[in-house]
């Protein structure tokens, strides 16, 4: 009976810490754009890898990394390495993380990147996603894209200035030198997720 009781608690364990892992291959979405566009990870098979961000619009610590990721784009778009931001936020739980209001937002940033809705949350948990910001540093091997570094952009999400750690470019570079990046795994700082199926 133990035994029993013991695996039905580990179960549910096991289940919320499904995603990816380094090393495992992309898994594949096609989501509406702020333009109104569908958006694969298929369309991105020209280049090198991608900086996948999971991200939203009222999370404090997204707000906090916006121009940093702007500036990711800015440094990596023309070198095979673009950047692709995903709102995973129901909106019912959040009405600031509204498509609508994604448009809002991306007008006034002025992103250089796509920002895509995870309209119905199929994607942020097949990736394991579990804040905003979380990143998933995708590169390409033998015509297939594979996670290369997951966690935060960098070291210090106060204040840009005193970064001392920029894990996502670190990455790149060693990916562009034919490495594996030093540092693969970080922890995550930000919002957790809001889903739609916990938050009821």
């Amino acid at each position: 009976m133990k035994k029993l009781i013991f695996l039905l608690l580990f179960i549910p364990l096991l289940a919320s810490s499904q995603g990816l892992s380094v090393g495992d291959k992309a898994v594949d979405f096609t989501l509406k754009n702020v333009d109104g566009k569908m958006v694969s990870l298929n369309d991105y098979n020209n280049e090198e890898g991608v900086i996948l961000i999971f991200s939203c619009n009222h999370c404090p610590y997204s707000v906090a990394y916006e121009d940093r990721i702007i500036a990711l784009a800015e440094k990596y778009n023309t070198k095979a390495y673009p950047v692709v931001m995903i709102n995973p936020n129901d909106p019912i739980s959040y009405p600031a993380d509204s498509y609508e209001n994604m448009i809002v937002r991306a007008k006034e940033k002025n992103f250089n990147f796509p920002y895509l809705f995870d309209d119905g949350q199929k994607i942020y948990p097949q990736y394991g996603a579990t804040r905003t910001p979380h990143v998933y540093l995708l590169h390409k091997e033998n015509g297939a894209f594979y996670v290369a570094y997951i966690g935060a952009i960098d070291n210090n999400y106060k204040d840009a200035s005193l970064v001392t750690e920029k894990y996502v470019e670190d990455a790149i570079t060693a990916l562009k030198k034919g490495e594996k990046p030093a540092v693969s795994l970080t922890k995550t700082i930000g919002c957790s997720i809001k889903d739609a199926r916990t938050s009821k």
